[in-house]
């Protein structure tokens, strides 16, 4: 039986610009280990995980004399060994590496895809050997991915991804998996299909850190836990019920669901006799709905069920097929698309990974009245005044002058949204507005969505869990079978 990975880290810091994202870390993960890594948006859970695989380097902090050295040490058995060998036993997945294939168009035949991992490459630079194909067979039969091999990536579904993903790592026979949210965005059932490829890795000796903010984003199995709380540690050690139980009850203090009645407003949006398709796959079939004035939509459905795909039909990067119809009030036939998107904001997880880019916060939300990413000319002093004061609104003054990177994942987010109200659009799309938030900026950003549907925004947000919605949501659309459903505003998924 080949030595496993042990991990060390012993007073390291790491900074970001003029910030510590962590301060004095020391850790140590032994073979087979299986951690949760818990805090707050912006404790730096993720840059923790990508300090254990080598991806970021510790901050110097200078000598101490008299003291050991802070340092990162990785062991097999007795002998310590090098960053290169570290690194081809350790695994990092997160929505990050997802959104990255979108964000470049990299569209791989999924076998390709899990076939990457065997080297640790983005894309497949070199035929696979027999032996590797076997290997790559085992990994998607694990992952219950056979029947989609030949498929393309980014044709698959947001759960189908994820288990691509998973297939990707474990190709890779690696000693750790380091899951950054990893069931972020998943439905039931697929929640269900990756905990049993984690349990079976498991049994295997496969050791893990899964970062989380809710109970159910534990793996199963899971029975060390770590909480950061600004850089810091706060805790470690066994992992137990009450921690757990703590953080059902964050995910809780969110608050209940209000409904509120729809008035009949005037007329937005009709869809009629529409089947939608993409890369030549029927998503939908006969969608007739319509959208008005004072109105905010719930869309809900299982991974796969169309929900993203809908809301860019709705935002007009999608068309109806062939004899189906959409009226855009005000927007008569022939009207140029750009025309109508100026009235609408779409955000989603994806978007999010694309502004990666050396910019102020304050440059990029002005950015959001030109509709582009960042900006081409000097802001004027308008966009400057209107970008402040959704910065404002969105409680991010303190972060103008920051860059996208320096900010955390649920700071990021509002930033987005802000950027989208930049443009004054009467309807806002969001595609899963709290995935990978915690409680604490979930319940920030509902209050703040709360108060832009009280503006006479219309609200659309696709999501997979009731405690995602804001309050206020009047209608509700369950898409299911290619079907889109009546269902009520808080229909539990």
């Amino acid at each position: 039986m080949r030595a496993r990975l042990a991990v060390s880290l012993h007073a390291v810091s790491v900074r970001r610009g003029d910030r510590w994202v962590l301060r004095d870390i020391t850790w140590r993960l032994r073979p087979g280990e299986r951690w949760a890594l818990m805090g707050d948006n912006g404790a730096g859970k993720t840059q923790l995980l990508k300090l254990l695989s080598g991806d970021i380097w510790p901050t110097p902090s200078g000598n101490r004399p008299g003291r050991r050295q802070p340092g990162r040490t990785y062991r097999l058995g007795p002998q310590t060994t090098d960053l290169i060998e570290a690194k081809s036993r350790m695994a990092y997945i997160g929505a990050e590496r997802q959104d990255k294939y979108a964000r470049y168009g990299w569209n791989l035949r999924v076998s390709d895809l899990v076939a990457t991992g065997l080297h640790g490459t983005d894309l497949l630079l070199a035929p696979i050997r027999p032996s590797q194909a076997k290997r790559v067979d085992t990994a998607l039969r694990a992952c219950g991915l056979r029947r989609l091999a030949g498929r393309r990536f980014l044709t698959l579904s947001y759960g189908e991804k994820r288990l691509a993903l998973l297939a990707r790592a474990l190709v890779q026979q690696p000693d750790w998996l380091l899951l950054d949210e990893f069931y972020n965005g998943l439905d039931a059932d697929f929640r269900q299909r990756i905990d049993a490829v984690l349990q079976a890795a498991r049994r295997r000796g496969l050791a893990w850190v899964a970062t989380a903010h809710r109970a159910m984003d534990v793996p199963q199995g899971t029975r060390l836990g770590l909480e950061l709380v600004r850089g810091r540690i706060q805790a470690c050690g066994r992992l137990r019920s009450a921690d757990l139980e703590r953080l059902r009850i964050r995910a809780r203090e969110t608050g209940s669901p209000r409904r509120r009645r729809a008035p009949a407003g005037p007329l937005l949006l009709r869809l009629s006799q529409v089947d939608l398709y993409v890369e030549y796959r029927a998503v939908l079939r006969d969608v007739n709905w319509e959208l008005r004035r004072g109105e905010h939509w719930s869309i809900f459905g299982a991974n796969g069920a169309g929900k993203s795909s809908f809301l860019k039909l709705i935002y007009g990067d999608l068309a109806p097929g062939l004899g189906g119809r959409i009226e855009r009030t005000g927007f008569p036939k022939g009207t140029a698309i750009s025309e109508w998107k100026r009235q609408v904001g779409y955000v989603s997880p994806e978007l999010q990974s694309t502004y990666a880019i050396n910019v102020s916060i304050l440059e990029l939300v002005a950015s959001g009245r030109h509709s582009s990413i960042g900006l081409s000319q000097a802001p004027t002093q308008e966009d400057l005044k209107t970008a402040a004061r959704w910065l404002r609104f969105f409680k991010l003054s303190t972060m103008a002058q920051r860059r996208p990177l320096e900010l955390s994942y649920g700071q990021l987010r509002r930033a987005l949204i802000a950027r989208a109200m930049a443009a004054k659009p009467r309807i806002l799309l969001l595609d899963e507005p709290l995935t990978g938030l915690d409680p604490g900026q979930r319940a920030l950003l509902k209050g703040i969505l709360g108060a832009l549907m009280r503006r006479q925004l219309t609200l659309i947000a696709a999501v997979h869990h009731v405690e995602d919605l804001p309050h206020g949501m009047t209608n509700g659309l369950r898409l299911h079978k290619q079907r889109a459903l009546p269902a009520d505003s808080y229909f539990a998924t």
